[in-house]
């Protein structure tokens, strides 16, 4: 299956730091912009939701 890549609305907008996701019904994929070619880390919706808001909290110290 061919995945519909883009970057992230997470990703920041300073370079160096951008993250592509690509949804499907049933998973989110993540990969590096830079490292395309190496493995992407692939969740479940529900698990990548967690994820972020993970990342959210541990950011605003809330951890």
């Amino acid at each position: 299956m061919e995945l519909n890549w883009h970057k992230s609305s997470y990703s920041g907008n300073h370079g160096g730091d951008c993250v592509e996701v690509a949804e499907t019904s049933r998973a989110v994929h993540m990969r590096d912009t830079q490292h395309r070619h190496l493995t992407t880390l692939t969740f479940t919706p529900e698990a990548f939701t967690t994820f972020v808001s993970d990342l959210k909290d541990e950011g605003s110290g809330r951890s």
